[in-house]
């Protein structure tokens, strides 16, 4: 896996090497006495990172949103079938274990330590890689875009150093539109985690960001809120893994 991250600067070797292992585990899923109902949510979350990783893939058309001081950018592009998505890379100072703990084993902690995050809990497990969360988001300052939450099945799969963390919203009948908030729509969105080549102290963050926020929302606002999201996650993920390293 190594040799496939350092042959250049573009995500495709790897890409699908990390779609080919997931593809054949999905058929190995389908031995498993899941139920159903559980089976289509471990094919959502497989479509979910089929998708993100098609998206990263294609390396044409991507435009740049902003750029931090620290190296840390946002780019995004236009899809057809998907409308707008975005993408955030960043290099964080900590080892790749570190980062997938916190963002998948401490997942439901996540509203302690970002503000844009008011609250993520897991509503089922399904197997070793799949669960349903449903997670609600802290208005932004000024309350621009109002209170959301989200339905979600989140797919996590690690093949030797490349972790992939994808998602996209399901639904969930235990947990139906809830007053005071807007029930928008994640997907198909991921986190890929790659230590550095050379430098395994530090990990390679790219996130790429697709919602439907709902309601009557101007594009503008829509996309300055988006960018801003990802560039305030990353600063606060870097303060979260330095206050628990």
């Amino acid at each position: 896996m190594s040799k496939l991250i350092s042959r250049g600067p573009g995500p495709g070797p790897w890409i699908s090497h990390v779609r080919r292992r997931s593809s054949l585990l999905s058929s190995r899923l389908e031995e498993k006495p899941f139920s159903e109902m559980e089976m289509s949510y471990i094919k959502q979350g497989e479509e979910a990172l089929q998708k993100s990783l098609s998206i990263l893939g294609d390396q044409d058309g991507w435009k740049m949103e902003t750029e931090v001081e620290n190296g840390d950018k946002v780019l995004s592009k236009v899809l057809p079938d998907v409308g707008k998505v975005f993408r955030l890379e960043v290099v964080v100072d900590q080892p790749l274990d570190a980062v997938y703990s916190e963002l998948v084993d401490n997942m439901e902690q996540m509203g302690d330590w970002n503000p844009s995050v008011k609250e993520v809990k897991i509503l089922q497990k399904i197997g070793k890689d799949t669960v349903i969360t449903h997670e609600k988001a802290a208005a932004p300052p000024g309350n621009i875009v109002g209170p959301r939450d989200f339905v979600s099945v989140r797919c996590s799969k690690r093949r030797g150093s490349t972790c992939v963390l994808a998602g996209m919203a399901t639904q969930y009948g235990a947990v139906p539109e809830q007053e005071g908030f807007v029930r928008a729509e994640n997907g198909p969105t991921c986190m890929l985690l790659r230590p550095l080549p050379g430098r395994p102290s530090q990990t390679k963050l790219t996130w790429l960001l697709s919602i439907d926020l709902k309601g009557w929302l101007p594009k503008t606002i829509i996309n300055q809120v988006l960018a801003q999201t990802q560039v305030d996650f990353a600063k606060h993920l870097r303060q979260r893994l330095a206050r628990t390293a």
